[in-house]
């Protein structure tokens, strides 16, 4: 096959290239196609606060006219200085079953790695950590998550074959809700909220989850410095999230604990599951995108837990009981029968204990890799 490599240069050609995953994945039926609109938000310079401090470049590889494989090459700088170190990211690869398209994407990342200093490269990476990253490595017959994402089996022997090896693994599970409310979590929870002078924020509306969206984020940095891929958020970067991810938040799924000088100290958010919705939606909002979205966020069985932080020095004190308390209550006076995990590292004995107790599988495994230059 004649193969050839485009970097992205227009609005046509990032247009291709945010859209080529849904004609490598036609007919997969767990393939789940991310909004193209979000996608050229995050993919472009102009409006993603993260090109504050990091750089980026995008390639295809072209079997004659046909797109056969993309690649996004970054350099997050944050990353870099807040860990003392010279990383490439790789992020949004996709590529036919061809080691020869693998082959001529990554080298295209790994010749600008060299270019700019840069001694080893990781990925799969977005900007953030709440962009879709690592590979899918066990469960390609279960339906992503938020931050998830679907491959083929084959991406996973094929980076091997190019040099690239295993850094990290994050896991997901499904966890059954009981029939009855757990009720060991709400005497904890109760003890802790007499004990500590805590309490939950009484969130009504997205307005006054607004109120706290600062200090939520500001303790998301602190107590989630240090995990794999993570780069603190600068104050752009969190006041676009919290434009894009409020609209799809509902007041009952968000936790919010302070101390008796109204500081957040513990923070919890799930969602509807959007899997469904958004895989009727075909990437697309309109006409039709939108209404089943908004379906899903009012009549499901399946929510998805996206965040949780409790400040550490309340850790080891029971604050998560507290966060769990209302989370529970809703889970029950909603008729919710399943809780996704989205992606924790496998080796974050701190979350996985959570679901101790409970009936739960560990059902998908995505996986980051490295290569040294």
């Amino acid at each position: 096959m004649d193969l050839s490599l485009c970097e992205v240069s227009t609005r046509k050609e990032l247009d291709a290239f945010i859209r080529f995953p849904d004609k490598l994945y036609s007919g997969r039926k767990y393939y789940v196609p991310a909004l193209h609109r979000n996608q050229f938000y995050t993919l472009s310079k102009e409006r993603n606060p993260a090109f504050g401090h990091c750089e980026a470049r995008y390639w295809m590889a072209c079997a004659g006219r046909e797109v056969v494989g993309r690649v996004a090459g970054i350099i997050n700088h944050r990353y870099n200085k807040e860990r003392a170190t010279r990383y490439m990211r790789f992020g949004w690869l996709d590529f036919t079953e061809d080691e020869a398209v693998l082959q001529i994407l990554l080298q295209a990342v790994e010749g600008w790695a060299r270019e700019k200093g840069m001694q080893h490269i990781h990925g799969p990476l977005g900007f953030t950590s709440f962009d879709a990253s690592g590979v899918l490595v066990e469960g390609f017959d279960e339906w992503p998550t938020s931050f998830g994402r679907y491959n083929d089996p084959y991406y996973d022997p094929m980076l091997k074959s190019a040099g690239y090896a295993k850094t990290v693994d994050w896991v997901e599970h499904s966890i059954a809700v009981p029939p009855e409310k757990p009720q060991r979590v709400i005497a904890l929870a109760q003890m802790v909220r007499k004990r500590y002078s805590l309490r939950n924020a009484t969130l009504k509306n997205r307005k006054e989850i607004r109120k706290y969206t600062r200090q939520v984020f500001e303790l998301l940095n602190k107590t989630y410095d240090g995990l794999y891929g993570f780069s603190s958020l600068t104050p752009e970067q969190i006041d676009s999230l919290t434009k894009e991810f409020l609209p799809l938040i509902n007041p009952d799924f968000v936790s919010i604990i302070l101390n008796d000088q109204d500081e957040v100290v513990g923070f919890g958010l799930v969602v509807h599951s959007l899997t469904k919705a958004l895989k009727k939606a075909k990437g697309r909002l309109f006409p039709f995108g939108l209404l089943h979205i908004r379906y899903a966020l009012q009549f499901n069985d399946t929510i998805d837990m996206l965040l949780i932080g409790v400040k550490p020095e309340y850790q080891n004190k029971g604050a998560q009981a507290l966060i769990f308390e209302k989370i529970i209550n809703t889970i029950y006076r909603k008729g919710i029968k399943y809780v996704e995990s989205t992606r924790e590292l496998e080796d974050n004995q701190k979350v996985q204990q959570l679901w101790s107790g409970y009936d739960f599988r560990q059902h998908k495994r995505a996986r980051c890799y490295l290569k040294s230059l």
